[in-house]
């Protein structure tokens, strides 16, 4: 294989890996110079290398080195890069905030929860009088007023009154705590 060939010469027959051997060096540091970046050079090598390769038939050499022409892709190489890096990063910018997912595993143990405490509370509250459930579910559960539950079950204020501290006295001998805390500690729909 002869060195003493002209770029041109190379250029015409083809001979890219002797091309590449003679002048990769020098566009790979035209490169990191544009880039300040190793990798960034070496693909961008490879994308000028390819390029002259796709366009060899089409282009014709004005000189004897490609050394010129090369670098000038080269140069072109890097400003697409640095353009299409831009656009990218200014896409970027426009997408909304990535929102963090909450995790329902913390929800999913709570009602598990909720659900058993709430079994225990009802089979407790099941042994009340009728009256005395239906005074507890409107006033302690629901945050009824006593006087609208009145007006609900039909009979008095006092009456009600009476009912729901009954059904809370009875509660917590059976539960063996504060009934009011034990329906607390069960959380609203989440």
């Amino acid at each position: 294989m002869r060195t003493d060939r002209s770029d041109r010469e190379l250029w015409t027959a083809a001979s890219f890996g002797e091309l590449f051997d003679r002048h990769a060096k020098a566009v790979y540091n035209h490169c990191f110079r544009l880039t300040a970046s190793w990798a960034a050079a070496e693909d961008h090598v490879q994308t000028v290398f390819l390029l002259a390769w796709r366009k060899r038939a089409e282009v014709t050499l004005r000189h004897e080195s490609a050394l010129p022409w090369l670098l000038a892709v080269a140069t072109n190489v890097v400003r697409n890069d640095r353009r299409a890096t831009t656009r990218w990063q200014r896409l970027v910018h426009r997408l909304p905030a990535e929102r963090s997912e909450p995790d329902h595993a913390d929800d999913v143990a709570g009602r598990i929860d909720d659900e058993r405490r709430m079994a225990l509370v009802l089979a407790t509250v099941a042994r009340l009088p009728r009256a005395q459930r239906d005074a507890l579910a409107l006033c302690v559960w629901s945050g009824v007023s006593y006087p609208d539950a009145a007006v609900v079950l039909g009979i008095a204020e006092g009456s009600v009154r009476a009912r729901v501290s009954k059904a809370k006295a009875r509660l917590g001998r059976l539960l063996g705590s504060d009934p009011v805390a034990v329906l607390s500690g069960v959380q609203e729909e989440r």
